[in-house]
This record gives structure tokens, sequence and C-alpha cells, in this order.
């Protein structure tokens, strides 16, 4: 699957948002990838999936866990592994920090991608790594459908996606005055009630 047919499939969706958007890193945006105006569509989530999990068989081999962070990238983190013919597994918040929990395991020896929605900063991956390394397994690097940081994002291993775009995202005391003059939205997910 090409970077312009990914797009599509989000742009078909009605997925890529323009105006003002409060992104999960608390920068501010034009663009927003509302991913679960994808995921709510079965077969549009199977051939994304299917491609990244193609795209992650030829970076990283045999894959035996993958691992997402919730609430956002379950979907295509279990949908993911269903083609890579992998267990499914996500970390959640406990104590403020990512952790695997729900009886979640992994054992000596069993090769782990992490599996991210959209990345824009990192800081979600690399809280997920952070997590993923606590436990035995080999962790063998990262996949995502979208990376909206133009490849910048430093997540500590090796990131593969399926469209790497160049968003901007700005701080809050920085905006230009064309997004300052638009009402702001913050749709993610990050600071949801625990």
């Amino acid at each position: 699957m090409t970077q312009d047919q990914v797009l599509a499939e989000f742009r078909a969706a009605g997925a890529l948002l323009e105006g003002h958007f409060i992104l999960s890193s608390g920068f501010h945006s034009p663009v927003f990838f509302q991913k679960n105006a994808v995921f709510m569509d079965p077969a549009r989530t199977e051939r994304l999936c299917r491609a990244l999990a193609e795209k992650a068989t030829a970076a990283y081999g045999k894959i035996d866990i993958v691992v997402s962070p919730a609430v956002g990238a379950i979907i295509p983190g279990y949908e993911t592994a269903r083609h890579l013919g992998a267990r499914a597994m996500f970390v959640e918040r406990e104590g403020g920090q990512f952790q695997l929990r729900r009886g979640f395991s992994i054992q000596p020896g069993e090769r782990v991608l992490m599996v991210e929605d959209v990345v824009t900063t990192g800081l979600s991956s690399r809280e997920c790594l952070e997590a993923i390394r606590g436990h035995p397994g080999e962790l063998v690097g990262a996949a995502c459908l979208i990376d909206r940081s133009g490849g910048k994002a430093d997540i500590g291993v090796k990131l593969i996606s399926l469209a790497t775009v160049e968003a901007p995202a700005y701080p809050a005391d920085q905006l230009p005055p064309e997004l300052a003059a638009i009402p702001a939205v913050k749709p993610g997910s990050r600071g949801l009630a625990a």
C-alpha cells in the first residue's frame, strides 16, 4: 500500500481533518488524523493493518507479540497482530505509568513489536516501549499507521510507518496568527479520566 493510498483511506473515512486541534502532546496543529473514523470501518482497518503487518514482517521478521498503548492504538495493534499471527496486548496507565496488566505477559525469547496508530512527538510510543523493556523478550522495533512527525520523532528504536507526513505542530504560545484565530478543539484521548 502506497503512502497516497493510505492517506486516501483516511480521507475517504473523513479522518483527515483541518482546523485548529490540540494534540495529545499538547501541541496545536491545523491537521488532525481522526483515526477512530477509520477504525469504525472493519474492512478499511483490515486493509491498513494488513499492509502494516506486511511492512513489519519485511522490516523485522517473525513477530510473536504486538503491544500497543491504550486507548487509541488497541484496535490497530490487535488487527496488525492478527495479520502477523501474533498475540495482541496493550499497556495502560496505572499510577501514571504505562504497564502491562490483565494477565498480559512476555516470555523470554518472544519477539515484540510495538504498534501505534499516529505518532506526533513519540511520547506515548516512548512510554509504551519503556513498559515493554520491563519484561523479558526481544523488543524488535515499532510500527505505526501514520508518522506525522515527518520521520523526526525519536522513539529510541526503529520506527516504520505506512505514511510519513510533516504536519505542523506548534507550542500553545507560538501559534501562527491564522491558527490562533480559529477556536481550538481537543479530540485526542490523553488525559481521559482513569
